[in-house]
């Protein structure tokens, strides 16, 4: 599960910075999607040690009488952009000293290993499956390992274009296992009525904001 809408007025990049909570919307998503799995056979509940999505995870783990646990593996990707903003028509993509660090996009040049982040999410992944063998685990996370892990397991390249990733906020990425092997990936959103109309996939940034702001 990605996490639900963050305080985030001045459109920061927040990646891995402690201090984001959740906006009141983004409670309003967790309850939702804590709602939506309330008859689900969940035995494990477990999020990235970031506060955006302890939050998202709480009412979950709450609805099930699960205490949640933390795993530093489904941490957001470090981005050596962090702190800074990307509104439209300015922010750090517009400084010559930041260009450096848009040289590879494959990799990418700008912050953690695709790569890496497939090891550390797999790993996750692994292990919340043991936790809750014959059962289902609840995995609480950040958009881009999020998708970064899906598009290993569906066999896609790992680099591509951000705008088209399917990860809203709230969103359910589900894999299903049979014994120790992924059989299946499945996608839901039980908010997406409350996800603002700019924060959906495909959307037009608003003007003089971040693409990401409040997410």
């Amino acid at each position: 599960m990605r996490h639900g809408e963050v305080h985030n007025p001045d459109g920061v990049l927040y990646g891995r910075r402690a201090g984001y909570h959740l906006s009141e919307l983004g409670r309003r998503m967790a309850d939702r999607v804590a709602e939506h799995l309330a008859d689900r056979d969940v035995t494990h509940v477990v999020a990235s040690p970031l506060e955006r999505a302890q939050e998202t995870a709480e009412p979950i783990a709450k609805s099930h009488g699960l205490d949640l646990a933390s795993d530093p593996r489904l941490i957001e990707a470090a981005n050596v952009f962090e702190g800074k903003t990307f509104g439209v028509g300015d922010g750090a993509l517009r400084r010559p000293a930041n260009w450096k660090h848009l040289t590879n996009p494959f990799q990418p040049s700008w912050g953690e290993p695709y790569v890496e982040q497939v090891v550390r999410m797999m790993g996750a992944l692994d292990a919340a499956k043991d936790a809750a063998r014959g059962h289902e685990a609840v995995c609480v996370s950040h958009q881009l390992p999020i998708w970064i892990v899906r598009s290993f397991v569906e066999k896609r390249r790992l680099w591509h274009d951000p705008r088209r990733r399917q990860c809203t906020l709230a969103s359910l990425t589900s894999f299903t296992y049979r014994g120790d092997r992924i059989v299946s990936v499945g996608y839901s959103e039980p908010a997406r009525d409350l996800v603002p109309a700019h924060l959906l996939a495909g959307a037009k940034p608003v003007k003089g904001k971040s693409k990401a702001f409040g997410a």
